[in-house]
Parts: structure tokens; C-alpha cells; sequence
């Protein structure tokens, strides 16, 4: 018990690192989702945030932002993605592409994306259920739905 105690303190330490870049990301007019790899050693390789509306890339999601800023790795084997929200099907594609083994979620309350595919092909998903995740983006989606349904494919 002491050592999953742990674990969950060392994963929403690591979750912080993506809430403030979902934060930066609201703060800028953007989608607040934000994200970051670690080494299983806890090191921050690199962190990112959906910047879809502010730089009118569709295919910069806070996964791909992260992945983009932590640089090429000979392997993602030893990798954890952290992210504030479920993987959509494209990011989920990203974790599996590059065998990304454990994906840390802070919510799949509003959007649960491609989390029991990446179960089903054997990532381990932790989600941690944050509440400061799901009223932040759930007031996002409240105050913006177009925006949020265009973010996740919808017509």
C-alpha cells in the first residue's frame, strides 16, 4: 500500500507539470490540455499544451506539443506520458506508434478518448481523476462547445 501511495504522489507531482500548461494555455485563448514526458526516473524531458487555436495548427494537441518538445529519444520504453485529459484517437496513436508503455490521465470524465484501446493493447493508463482537471476543462467545454467538438472531430 505504501508503495502505490507513493507512485500516485510521484504521478501527480508530474500531472502538476501538465496543469500548468493546460493553465498557460487558457490563459492564452486556447483549449486547456496540457501535457509532459517523463523518463521513469522522473526526469521532465519535455511539456506542452493544445495550442490548435493559437497557432491554427489542428495537430498541435498537448501530447503531441510535449512529445515534439522533449526531442528525439533512442526509445520511449522507459516514457510517461502525463497528460490532463484522456488521449484523443490521434495521440493515442502517437503512444502506440512509439510503444509509450504508461500514460498518466488527470481526468476521462469529459472526454475519454482512446483509454480502453490503449488498455486493450497493453499501456498501462492511470487515471487520477482530478478534480482540478475535470472542472477546468469541463467549464472550458461548457463556455466553448464548438470549439471543443471541432478539437475532438465532431460536427
Amino acid at each position: 500500500m505504501e508503495l502505490k501511495t507513493h507512485l500516485t504522489q510521484h504521478y501527480k507531482q508530474m500531472l502538476d507539470v501538465a496543469i500548468k500548461e493546460a493553465q498557460k494555455g487558457l490563459l492564452e485563448g486556447g483549449i486547456p490540455i496540457g501535457a509532459a514526458l517523463f523518463h521513469t526516473d522522473g526526469t521532465l524531458l519535455g511539456k506542452g499544451r493544445n495550442r490548435r487555436i493559437q497557432d491554427d495548427d489542428p495537430s498541435l494537441h498537448g501530447e503531441t506539443d510535449a512529445f515534439r518538445n522533449a526531442g528525439r529519444q533512442r526509445s520511449y520504453s522507459n516514457i510517461i506520458m502525463v497528460t490532463t485529459l484522456a488521449p484523443c484517437w490521434y495521440c493515442s496513436g502517437l503512444i502506440r506508434q512509439f510503444k509509450i508503455k504508461t500514460v498518466v490521465v488527470g481526468e476521462s470524465v469529459n472526454f475519454s478518448g482512446g483509454v480502453e484501446w490503449l488498455k486493450q493493447i497493453g499501456v498501462e493508463v492511470i487515471d487520477l481523476q482530478s478534480e482540478e482537471c475535470i472542472s477546468m476543462l469541463g467549464n472550458y467545454i461548457q463556455n466553448n462547445p464548438d470549439i471543443w467538438n471541432e478539437d475532438i472531430g465532431e460536427e
